[in-house]
């Protein structure tokens, strides 16, 4: 999976410098360089630790697979790689569901949604802490027999499907707004209007979204704003990936009943108990008084931070493509080490 991600790199930014030509022929400013360069940086991080994280996840659903399967299907069969790409996809629908509407599982994925612009580079970025609890989503395929490889290819699919959905430069589609994810769906889907949230799940087909009742249109009289209700406001990104684990775990010490220790991971996001509100009150949310977080940077630090993400980039693509040949200490070190120039890089753009 990772030799694919790197062989698909160049055609990232291939697409990303397209979109950003499209857009400034139209007049639209859809890129802000600290928001993008952050977006990397956690796409950056997600392969770094996907390289350990991808193993435990493949070997439960091996295990599954193996022992739990009520039959092996034939991974040759054409049929079973059309049923696994839907099967995935419902599989995914569901993950993605809970991710919004359970406190765990939104830490997880919040990262994701952390970004207030909405372009390309949004869709890398992604979470590095999927893996504890996403597998379980996916052990149905496994349960009933569709092979790991063919498990594997139909994730590929889904996930380099996506990619191309993160832009606000390709307008309404028609027919094909109902049918499959879209870019018109998708921004509905990234958007923290009261219209927006917790709507269009689906990674490539959106007839889960109609049958569950979770699809929404986008609208022509109101302007999308994207990000997260509860702003992030830093380009960490070890910060955009844990900042919701810390706010659950002091919810859980805040809290005064045991009662509610075990349900603040439990609930939906946005629950907290009753005395973590009293010890801990946070301001209150409204669409009419957002302020997108844009710190100021001056041309020459912009400048260095474009040149440290790429000498990160060129460091990270190289890790990724010799870790498996390299011993596991040497491998671990080169990771930690891009991992802590990928922080260094977010606490430098997040400085005015």
């Amino acid at each position: 999976m990772t030799n694919v991600i790197l062989m698909a790199v160049p055609v990232f930014f291939l697409l990303i410098g397209l979109e950003v030509w499209v857009a400034r022929r139209r007049g639209l400013q859809t890129y802000r360089l600290a928001d993008a360069l952050c977006s990397l940086s956690i796409g950056s991080l997600s392969q770094i630790t996907g390289f350990y994280s991808k193993a435990f996840t493949l070997a439960a659903y091996v295990v599954a697979y193996r022992y739990l399967a009520i039959a092996q299907l034939p991974g040759a069969d054409w049929r079973v790689w059309g049923c696994a790409v839907v099967a995935y996809d419902f599989c995914y629908y569901w993950n993605h569901r809970m991710g919004h509407e359970i406190n765990i599982l939104w830490a997880s994925h919040v990262v994701h949604h952390s970004s207030e612009e909405y372009n390309l580079t949004t869709a890398l970025r992604q979470t590095s802490t999927g893996f504890l609890l996403g597998w379980i989503f996916y052990l149905p395929m496994a349960l009933a027999g569709i092979p790991p490889l063919v498990f594997i290819a139909s994730g590929l699919i889904n996930l380099l499907y996506q990619y191309w959905i993160h832009t606000r430069v390709i307008g309404r589609l028609g027919w094909f707004d109902h049918v499959f994810a879209s870019p018109s769906n998708h921004r509905v889907h990234h958007g923290q209007n009261d219209y927006c949230l917790d709507r269009n799940y689906g990674g490539i087909f959106m007839l889960w979204d109609h049958l569950f009742g979770s699809f929404a249109a986008e609208r022509d009289d109101e302007e999308i704003v994207y990000g997260i209700r509860g702003q992030l406001g830093t380009h960490d990104p070890l910060m955009a990936n844990f900042h919701v684990y810390r706010d659950l775990w002091r919810d859980i010490r805040l809290a005064d009943t045991w009662k509610d220790r075990l349900r603040v991971p439990l609930m939906h996001p946005g629950w907290r108990p009753a005395a973590a509100l009293a010890k801990a009150p946070k301001p209150d949310w409204s669409l009419a008084s957002f302020s997108p977080y844009r710190p100021g940077h001056t041309r020459i630090s912009a400048g260095l931070a474009f040149w440290m993400f790429t000498l990160l980039l060129v460091a990270g693509i190289a890790w990724l493509g010799f870790a498996p040949t390299l011993p596991a200490t040497a491998a671990l070190i080169g990771g930690l080490t891009l991992g802590a120039g990928l922080w260094l890089l977010g606490r430098r753009l997040s400085a005015r």
